[in-house]
């Protein structure tokens, strides 16, 4: 089993040789789904550093990015160990970043895993008003619509764009879930949202139950 808190030093270091080298050795160790969620959520727990290091003006915009990239690189090779092999989707979910916020570290990792765990995801972007995701709902009709936000104005853009999309009379029976940063319980309740995670293996796992 890899070394865990080594992984998420190093992801929070940002030392591509040594993950990437760690992964490729856990790899070799013909690992299960459980274990290779576990280096993600290591991973995950890394961009925390990340982001701890860019409050304090230790990392910068660019380092933000070089870390997204990093941990999309990291979940592709893990990919296979992810989830469902099969060729069948479970469904499309939509996926975005809602208007205020430009984050997209949290929203690409879930769009990896839960396309590793047999969906289908539309990612339609960043900084979104709530008319894109009417948009995206009305000519993708998904079974999930997933807002990813960072920052605590997200959660105002989260709830105008679930009111859009009621309003817009579309989405029925259609499920939505939160995650990022700025989400909690209570978040959840104010936007109207089904299911809130801060962990993108958690929030794909609750998408699958879902379908």
């Amino acid at each position: 089993m890899a070394d865990l808190a080594k992984m998420k030093q190093a992801a929070g270091d940002l030392d591509e040789e040594l993950v990437m080298e760690m992964i490729n050795e856990f790899i070799a160790t013909n690992p299960n789904q459980e274990q290779a969620n576990e280096v993600v959520s290591a991973c995950q727990q890394g961009m925390e550093i990340v982001g701890s290091r860019f409050e304090a003006g230790e990392y910068f915009v660019g380092d933000l990015i070089f870390a997204g990239e990093l941990l999309t690189a990291c979940i592709d090779v893990l990919k296979p160990l992810l989830g469902d092999t099969g060729t069948e989707s479970k469904g499309v979910i939509v996926l975005g970043t809602p208007e205020g916020d430009i984050h997209d570290i949290g929203k690409n990792i879930f769009k990896s895993m839960a396309e590793a765990g047999g969906f289908e995801v539309v990612d339609i972007g960043i900084d979104l008003p709530p008319e894109a995701f009417v948009d995206a709902v009305r000519k993708h009709n998904p079974l999930i619509v997933g807002f990813s936000g960072v920052l605590t104005l997200a959660i105002d853009s989260m709830k105008r764009s679930v009111d859009a999309i009621k309003a817009a009379g579309l989405g029925e029976g259609v499920k939505y879930i939160i995650g990022g940063n700025a989400v909690n319980e209570d978040a959840r309740i104010f936007i109207g949202a089904d299911a809130w995670s801060r962990n993108a293996a958690e929030a794909v796992k609750i998408c699958g139950e879902w379908v």
